[in-house]
Protein backbone atom coordinates (compact mmCIF):
# COMPACT_ATOMS: atom_id res chain seq x y z
CA UNK A 1 0.00 0.00 0.00
CA UNK A 2 1.25 3.50 -0.75
CA UNK A 3 2.60 5.41 2.19
CA UNK A 4 1.03 8.46 3.74
CA UNK A 5 1.48 11.78 2.02
CA UNK A 6 5.08 12.95 2.17
CA UNK A 7 5.03 16.19 0.17
CA UNK A 8 6.53 19.35 1.56
CA UNK A 9 3.08 20.97 1.75
CA UNK A 10 1.95 18.37 4.26
CA UNK A 11 1.88 19.87 7.79
CA UNK A 12 3.18 16.53 9.06
CA UNK A 13 6.32 16.93 6.97
CA UNK A 14 6.66 20.58 7.91
CA UNK A 15 6.55 19.73 11.60
CA UNK A 16 9.10 17.00 10.99
CA UNK A 17 11.51 19.54 9.49
CA UNK A 18 10.86 21.99 12.35
CA UNK A 19 11.60 19.45 15.09
CA UNK A 20 14.42 17.62 13.36
CA UNK A 21 15.88 20.95 12.33
CA UNK A 22 16.64 21.68 15.98
CA UNK A 23 19.62 19.33 15.62
CA UNK A 24 21.36 21.89 13.42
CA UNK A 25 21.71 24.37 16.27
CA UNK A 26 21.70 22.09 19.31
CA UNK A 27 25.03 21.27 21.01
CA UNK A 28 26.46 17.82 20.42
CA UNK A 29 25.78 16.77 24.00
CA UNK A 30 22.07 17.47 23.51
CA UNK A 31 22.02 15.17 20.49
CA UNK A 32 23.75 12.45 22.51
CA UNK A 33 21.33 12.80 25.43
CA UNK A 34 18.28 12.71 23.16
CA UNK A 35 19.72 9.71 21.31
CA UNK A 36 20.22 7.71 24.48
CA UNK A 37 16.86 8.79 25.88
CA UNK A 38 14.99 8.13 22.65
CA UNK A 39 16.51 4.71 22.08
CA UNK A 40 16.69 3.21 25.58
CA UNK A 41 16.62 5.75 28.41
CA UNK A 42 12.94 6.67 28.50
CA UNK A 43 11.85 3.06 28.05
CA UNK A 44 14.07 2.12 31.00
CA UNK A 45 12.52 4.96 33.01
CA UNK A 46 9.06 3.53 32.29
CA UNK A 47 10.18 0.07 33.38
CA UNK A 48 11.52 1.48 36.65
CA UNK A 49 8.29 3.43 37.10
CA UNK A 50 6.38 0.18 36.65
CA UNK A 51 8.44 -1.52 39.35
CA UNK A 52 7.89 1.45 41.70
CA UNK A 53 4.15 1.37 41.01
CA UNK A 54 3.98 -2.33 41.84
CA UNK A 55 5.86 -1.68 45.08
CA UNK A 56 3.54 1.21 45.95
CA UNK A 57 0.11 -0.28 45.19
CA UNK A 58 0.73 -3.41 47.26
CA UNK A 59 1.24 -1.27 50.37
CA UNK A 60 -2.36 -0.97 51.48
CA UNK A 61 -4.48 -2.29 54.33
CA UNK A 62 -7.06 -3.78 51.97
CA UNK A 63 -6.04 -7.07 50.38
CA UNK A 64 -8.77 -6.92 47.72
CA UNK A 65 -7.72 -3.43 46.68
CA UNK A 66 -4.07 -4.47 46.48
CA UNK A 67 -4.91 -7.51 44.36
CA UNK A 68 -6.85 -5.40 41.86
CA UNK A 69 -4.12 -2.76 41.64
CA UNK A 70 -1.33 -5.31 41.20
CA UNK A 71 -3.38 -6.99 38.47
CA UNK A 72 -3.51 -3.63 36.68
CA UNK A 73 0.25 -3.22 37.03
CA UNK A 74 0.79 -6.68 35.58
CA UNK A 75 -1.49 -5.75 32.71
CA UNK A 76 0.66 -2.72 31.80
CA UNK A 77 3.63 -4.64 30.28
CA UNK A 78 1.25 -7.22 28.82
CA UNK A 79 -0.64 -4.40 27.10
CA UNK A 80 2.63 -3.07 25.72
CA UNK A 81 3.48 -6.47 24.26
CA UNK A 82 0.03 -6.92 22.71
CA UNK A 83 0.14 -3.39 21.26
CA UNK A 84 3.43 -4.19 19.53
CA UNK A 85 1.92 -7.36 18.06
CA UNK A 86 -1.05 -5.37 16.77
CA UNK A 87 1.26 -2.75 15.33
CA UNK A 88 3.32 -5.20 13.29
CA UNK A 89 0.75 -5.86 10.54
CA UNK A 90 -0.24 -2.18 10.51
CA UNK A 91 3.32 -1.17 9.64
CA UNK A 92 3.43 -3.66 6.81
CA UNK A 93 0.00 -2.67 5.51
CA UNK A 94 0.71 1.07 5.43
CA UNK A 95 4.29 0.60 4.22
CA UNK A 96 5.46 4.12 4.94
CA UNK A 97 9.24 4.56 4.45
CA UNK A 98 11.33 6.40 7.03
CA UNK A 99 11.59 10.20 6.70
CA UNK A 100 15.22 10.18 5.55
CA UNK A 101 14.30 7.94 2.61
CA UNK A 102 11.69 10.43 1.41
CA UNK A 103 13.10 13.87 2.17
CA UNK A 104 16.39 15.64 1.81
CA UNK A 105 17.95 17.46 4.70
CA UNK A 106 16.64 15.13 7.43
CA UNK A 107 19.32 14.55 10.03
CA UNK A 108 18.97 10.92 11.07
CA UNK A 109 20.81 10.56 14.40
CA UNK A 110 20.24 6.81 14.76
CA UNK A 111 20.44 4.05 12.20
CA UNK A 112 17.11 2.88 10.81
CA UNK A 113 16.82 -0.89 10.49
CA UNK A 114 15.05 -0.74 7.14
CA UNK A 115 11.64 -1.04 8.79
CA UNK A 116 8.58 1.01 7.93
CA UNK A 117 7.87 4.23 9.77
CA UNK A 118 4.14 4.16 10.60
CA UNK A 119 3.28 3.35 13.41
CA UNK A 120 6.14 4.05 15.85
CA UNK A 121 6.94 0.98 17.94
CA UNK A 122 8.56 3.09 20.65
CA UNK A 123 5.54 5.35 21.03
CA UNK A 124 3.14 2.40 20.97
CA UNK A 125 5.00 0.47 23.65
CA UNK A 126 5.54 3.50 25.87
CA UNK A 127 1.93 4.70 25.82
CA UNK A 128 0.45 1.23 26.37
CA UNK A 129 2.69 0.83 29.40
CA UNK A 130 1.85 4.31 30.69
CA UNK A 131 -1.92 3.91 30.31
CA UNK A 132 -1.73 0.52 32.03
CA UNK A 133 0.01 2.22 34.94
CA UNK A 134 -2.63 4.96 34.95
CA UNK A 135 -5.29 2.32 35.56
CA UNK A 136 -3.36 1.08 38.58
CA UNK A 137 -2.09 4.38 40.00
CA UNK A 138 -3.13 7.79 38.72
CA UNK A 139 0.02 9.77 39.55
CA UNK A 140 2.35 7.10 38.24
CA UNK A 141 0.25 6.87 35.10
CA UNK A 142 0.41 10.61 34.48
CA UNK A 143 4.18 10.52 34.90
CA UNK A 144 4.32 7.59 32.48
CA UNK A 145 2.17 9.40 29.91
CA UNK A 146 4.51 12.40 30.12
CA UNK A 147 7.49 10.10 29.51
CA UNK A 148 5.70 8.49 26.56
CA UNK A 149 4.99 11.87 24.96
CA UNK A 150 8.60 12.92 25.53
CA UNK A 151 9.75 9.69 23.93
CA UNK A 152 7.56 10.37 20.91
CA UNK A 153 9.05 13.85 20.53
CA UNK A 154 12.55 12.41 20.71
CA UNK A 155 11.79 9.98 17.87
CA UNK A 156 10.87 12.89 15.60
CA UNK A 157 13.93 14.85 16.78
CA UNK A 158 16.13 11.87 15.87
CA UNK A 159 14.67 11.90 12.36
CA UNK A 160 13.36 8.33 12.41
CA UNK A 161 9.62 9.08 12.53
CA UNK A 162 7.06 11.57 11.29
CA UNK A 163 4.89 13.26 13.93
CA UNK A 164 1.88 11.24 12.73
CA UNK A 165 3.88 8.05 13.28
CA UNK A 166 4.21 9.02 16.91
CA UNK A 167 0.59 10.18 17.26
CA UNK A 168 -0.57 6.90 15.76
CA UNK A 169 1.61 4.97 18.22
CA UNK A 170 0.30 6.91 21.19
CA UNK A 171 -3.28 6.31 20.06
CA UNK A 172 -2.72 2.61 19.41
CA UNK A 173 -1.07 2.05 22.79
CA UNK A 174 -3.89 3.88 24.55
CA UNK A 175 -6.59 1.92 22.72
CA UNK A 176 -5.07 -1.49 23.46
CA UNK A 177 -4.47 -0.72 27.14
CA UNK A 178 -7.96 0.68 27.73
CA UNK A 179 -10.12 -1.56 25.55
CA UNK A 180 -8.63 -4.82 26.77
CA UNK A 181 -8.30 -3.72 30.39
CA UNK A 182 -11.68 -5.15 31.57
CA UNK A 183 -10.86 -8.57 30.14
CA UNK A 184 -7.35 -8.47 31.57
CA UNK A 185 -8.70 -7.49 34.99
CA UNK A 186 -11.21 -10.34 34.94
CA UNK A 187 -8.43 -12.82 34.18
CA UNK A 188 -5.61 -11.44 36.32
CA UNK A 189 -7.41 -10.31 39.48
CA UNK A 190 -8.44 -13.82 40.65
CA UNK A 191 -4.82 -14.89 40.22
CA UNK A 192 -3.45 -11.98 42.23
CA UNK A 193 -6.07 -12.60 44.95
CA UNK A 194 -4.95 -16.21 45.17
CA UNK A 195 -1.31 -15.16 45.44
CA UNK A 196 -2.18 -12.57 48.09
CA UNK A 197 -3.55 -15.33 50.35
CA UNK A 198 -0.34 -17.35 50.12
CA UNK A 199 1.85 -17.41 53.21
CA UNK A 200 5.00 -17.75 51.09
CA UNK A 201 4.54 -15.34 48.18
CA UNK A 202 1.66 -13.20 49.40
CA UNK A 203 3.91 -10.15 49.77
CA UNK A 204 4.28 -9.99 46.01
CA UNK A 205 0.68 -8.78 45.91
CA UNK A 206 -0.18 -7.47 49.36
CA UNK A 207 2.01 -5.89 52.02
CA UNK A 208 -0.06 -3.88 54.55
CA UNK A 209 1.26 -0.57 55.79
CA UNK A 210 1.50 -1.89 59.36
CA UNK A 211 4.47 -3.72 60.80
CA UNK A 212 2.97 -7.08 59.97
CA UNK A 213 1.28 -8.41 56.90
CA UNK A 214 -1.23 -11.23 56.75
CA UNK A 215 1.36 -13.78 55.72
CA UNK A 216 3.45 -12.88 58.74
CA UNK A 217 0.37 -13.02 60.96
CA UNK A 218 -0.48 -16.48 59.70
CA UNK A 219 3.01 -17.72 60.42
CA UNK A 220 2.97 -16.15 63.88
CA UNK A 221 -0.44 -17.57 64.70
CA UNK A 222 0.73 -20.98 63.55
CA UNK A 223 3.80 -20.74 65.78
CA UNK A 224 1.66 -19.62 68.70
CA UNK A 225 -0.69 -22.55 68.13
CA UNK A 226 2.21 -24.97 68.12
CA UNK A 227 3.58 -23.44 71.33
CA UNK A 228 0.19 -23.68 73.00
CA UNK A 229 -0.08 -27.28 71.88
CA UNK A 230 3.28 -28.10 73.43
CA UNK A 231 2.26 -26.36 76.64
CA UNK A 232 -0.96 -28.39 76.79
CA UNK A 233 0.99 -31.58 76.23
CA UNK A 234 3.40 -30.66 79.01
CA UNK A 235 0.50 -29.84 81.34
CA UNK A 236 -1.05 -33.20 80.51
CA UNK A 237 2.20 -35.00 81.26
CA UNK A 238 2.57 -33.16 84.57
CA UNK A 239 -1.02 -33.91 85.54
CA UNK A 240 -0.56 -37.56 84.62
CA UNK A 241 2.68 -37.73 86.63
CA UNK A 242 0.95 -36.12 89.59
CA UNK A 243 -1.91 -38.57 89.40
CA UNK A 244 0.51 -41.49 89.29
CA UNK A 245 2.37 -40.11 92.31
CA UNK A 246 -0.84 -39.73 94.30
CA UNK A 247 -1.86 -43.29 93.41
CA UNK A 248 1.46 -44.65 94.54
CA UNK A 249 1.27 -42.81 97.86
CA UNK A 250 -2.20 -44.22 98.47
CA UNK A 251 -0.91 -47.72 97.73
CA UNK A 252 1.92 -47.25 100.25
CA UNK A 253 -0.48 -45.95 102.88
CA UNK A 254 -2.78 -48.96 102.41
CA UNK A 255 0.16 -51.37 102.61
CA UNK A 256 1.30 -49.80 105.85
Amino acid sequence: MAGLETTGSNPDVGLLYDINGLTATAPDWVDRVVTVAGEYGLILALVLLTVWTWWRVRRTDCREEAAGAVAAVVWAPLAAGIALLVNSPIRGFVGRPSPAEQHRGIEELVAVRGDFSFVSDHATLAMALAVGLFIAHRRAGLAGIALAVLLGFSRVYLGVHYPTDVIGGLALGTAVALLLSPLASALLTPLTKLIARSAKVGRLVWSPKGTRDEAGSVEEERAQGQEQGRERQEDGVRQESGAVGVSRRRDRDLAA
